[in-house]
């Protein structure tokens, strides 16, 4: 007896300083992973913070030596593509994911869809921008701001897809067989009610998804590329865009006024992305509390 008792406290013992381990290594790497998204944070805004003004804003990139540079010419280049990529990306998305989620469960369709999407997801953003230069860019001839938003809607459509199908199947059933018990086709239940119903995690997948691309370059170096002119020719030329400005300024040039304004971008992308995810927080939890 006194044998299987000291056998118990041991091994209680080694559960314990397992779990403590366990929880220390784990509030290490908070700690870390904090100290990090800190560190890059303040960096930022200590470096951009310096060179945004009224004019910063308003006035558009120029070459080395020009007076009153400025980022207004590539901020509206990267809303006009990210629109443009919502636009392409998000309607075939969520019809996809309302196929998954109400029609396609245990087809092989379905399920084809799925891994689909789900291979996509983890797929590098270099290698999309590679496809789009290779499928647009070669055909038409030039770089543009259409095959940049396509890249990007490329690599927002697996997102708000599977964020969708998630969503919907987070409804209840009962809703389904009710709507259905008065006659709706399925069709029509998908559509106006359970949809309607999920309309706010929707919301947050949309948004997650624009936070996604937001930021991404490569995709951009190889189709939308970059130029000091306004985005007057979103269809046919080279269009100004915020992350490749940053990458221009910063990496490929020399002069210490242009490596000041690519923070001073940095910033603003910085400060797009975060108020997209606050964004999402609060949808999310209006959502979670309707509940």
């Amino acid at each position: 007896m006194t044998s299987i008792a000291a056998d118990k406290r041991r091994g209680l013992f080694r559960r314990k300083l397992v779990d403590r381990i366990v929880r220390i290594l784990s509030l290490l790497a908070l700690a870390v992973a904090v100290a990090s998204m800190i560190w890059i944070l303040w960096t930022v805004v200590s470096r951009g913070a310096r060179v945004i003004d009224w004019t910063f804003l308003t006035e558009p990139s120029k070459p080395w030596g020009a007076p009153d540079p400025g980022i207004a010419n590539a901020l509206l280049g990267t809303l006009l593509i990210t629109l443009g990529a919502a636009v392409m990306g998000i309607p075939p998305a969520l019809l996809g994911g309302i196929y998954l989620a109400e029609f396609g469960k245990g087809t092989r369709l379905g399920d084809a869809i799925r891994f689909s999407a789900n291979v996509m997801m983890g797929m590098p953003s270099v290698v999309v921008g590679l496809f789009v230069y290779a499928l647009v860019v070669v055909a038409t001839g030039g770089f543009s701001g259409l095959a940049g938003s396509i890249a990007l809607a490329i690599l927002m459509f697996p997102v708000v897809l599977r964020t969708t199908e998630d969503m919907l199947l987070m409804v209840p059933d009962s809703l389904r067989e009710s709507a259905l018990a008065l006659g709706t086709t399925r069709a029509r239940a998908a559509v106006r009610i359970i949809c309607r119903s999920a309309r706010g995690g929707l919301v947050t997948g949309i948004l997650l998804a624009i936070a996604r691309v937001s930021g991404e370059t490569a995709p951009l170096l190889f189709t939308a590329l970059w130029s000091d002119g306004w985005p007057r020719n979103y269809f046919t030329g080279p269009t100004a865009n915020l992350p490749v400005l940053i990458t221009e300024y910063s990496t490929n040039s020399p002069f210490e006024e242009q490596h000041a304004a690519g923070w001073g971008a940095a910033l603003i992308v910085t400060m797009m992305v975060l108020l997209l995810n606050i964004a999402t927080r609060i949808i999310f939890k209006e959502k979670h509390h309707e509940r």
